[in-house]
């Protein structure tokens, strides 16, 4: 397990405390809209809305090039700015994710109340159409509600999407499930009386939910949980290998029945360790809000939401613990001194609540559009709306990485990314209820 460096900002300070100030008007950011990372959690704590990892293999040069490729030192410094993705869609209600889906021409977009709408690929977007309606079964909003979706890798054929939402004010279940879906382009819709539950998991309080169902490069479902809730971890999820809170898990879905819901990869790290739930990936993580796989190399990334003082982006490795409560990211958090970091597995990159409170995972850029942001991992902070990039394969590495500040005009409360089948980028806000594309500038 890694022991790596520590980043915590110390570069260019007053660049990036200038960028907050711009961002923020100078004063402290908007407090956030009950949102899924942006919780209260006790009046000493700061809050956490809801909140993803990659060595990127290089491109090989031509055989005869004319020029010699440009050295790491001589790299462009990648820029973007966002515009409206979809112009002329109407102001949505806490959209939360957005899914490409190529096969039908068109995008999903997610609402947290439960329900998915869908736009043309190419326009026009002023009327999107409803093609999944879970209100009545889903409790939302604050950090509970539709909180992502999947395509099965086998989409084209299955028509399978899997969602992972909140489904119990009483018990408070986070819930799995598998929906198929009917026709194609505008008729393209779910079958609502499909649902297939694959997994229910109690949970004690309504924030730190996780986030994110992704599958694999390997095809396997990737989930990551939350440790539970309220502050601090009071019930020690972090560490308990014997739970799911505070994990990350991962399942094969590929056969799922009503009898079967999944099955456990042979080769998954605890397989078969006596108290240790089999489906686990890894664990010590405190809100995995949302993860993505780097498409290049693979590699899982994940925005893990601090406590009150440290943001933290981890690569997230099978069988790694990554240290919750005991760390919150590479500072002691549980004993505040001294606390023992053997076996622990240190973020790649991290940023203290003097740069924003609630991190959002991104992506590692793998599209065209912006040539000079190839192999950067962008991500932000629900709180001031800063968007950032480390270059990925370094800091996947852990070597030094000196973060670049790509967009510091708004808006606030990002509460997501999504990548399309291109390999482009988009950012979705809570603020103005928007989806923007990052392009060159």
């Amino acid at each position: 397990m890694s022991s790596g460096p520590r980043r915590l900002f110390p570069l260019a300070a007053g660049v990036l405390a200038s960028a907050l100030l711009i961002a923020c008007g100078g004063s402290a950011p908007e407090p956030p809209r009950s949102t899924p990372t942006a919780a209260p959690e006790t009046p000493t704590a700061t809050p956490t809305r809801p909140p993803a990892s990659p060595t990127p293999t290089p491109t090989s040069p031509p055989e005869t090039p004319s020029t010699p490729p440009p050295t790491a030192t001589e790299a462009p410094t990648p820029a973007a700015v966002l515009v409206p993705a979809f112009p002329g869609l109407p102001e949505l209600e806490r959209p939360i994710a957005l899914i490409d889906v190529p096969e039908h021409d068109l995008f999903l977009i997610v609402l947290q109340e439960g329900r998915i709408l869908s736009v043309p690929r190419d326009g026009p977007y002023d009327e999107p159409s409803t093609v999944h309606d879970q209100r009545e079964s889903t409790v939302c909003c604050h950090e509970e509600g539709l909180l992502s979706i999947a395509l099965d890798p086998e989409f084209a054929t299955t028509g399978y999407v899997y969602a992972y939402y909140s489904m119990d004010t009483i018990t408070r279940v986070t819930r799995l499930s598998r929906f198929e879906t009917t026709g194609q382009g505008g008729t393209f819709a779910f079958d609502d009386g499909s649902e297939l539950v694959l997994l229910d998991l109690s949970q004690p309080y309504i924030n730190h939910n996780g986030g994110t169902v992704l599958f694999g490069p390997d095809g396997m479902l990737y989930l990551g949980f939350g440790d539970g809730g309220a502050a601090n971890d009071p019930h020690g999820h972090g560490q308990n290998l014997g739970t799911f809170l505070g994990s990350m898990i991962r399942i094969d879905v590929r056969n799922a029945s009503t009898g079967q819901p999944y099955a456990i990869p042979a080769d998954n790290p605890f397989v078969d360790q006596e108290g240790v739930r089999p489906e686990t990936w890894a664990f010590g993580l405190r809100n995995p809000w949302r993860m993505s796989f780097d498409r290049e190399t693979g590699l899982l990334w994940a925005g893990d939401v601090g406590q009150g003082e440290v943001e933290e982006i981890s690569v997230i490795e099978a069988g790694g613990n990554f240290g919750w409560n005991i760390m919150e990211g590479s500072r002691c958090f549980f004993p505040r001194q001294g606390c023992d970091r053997t076996g622990l597995t240190l973020p790649v990159w991290e940023y203290t609540h003097a740069f924003g409170c609630s991190i959002t995972g991104g992506y590692v850029y793998r599209g065209d559009a912006i040539p000079s942001l190839r192999g950067w991992y962008v991500y932000s902070d629900y709180c001031n709306g800063l968007v950032w990039a480390i270059e990925a394969e370094t800091a996947a590495a852990r070597g030094f990485v000196e973060p670049v500040l790509l967009w510091a005009g708004g808006p606030n409360a990002v509460v997501s990314f999504a990548e399309d089948s291109a390999g482009e980028l988009y950012l979705i806000s809570f603020h103005n209820e928007r989806i923007y594309r990052l392009v060159a500038p």
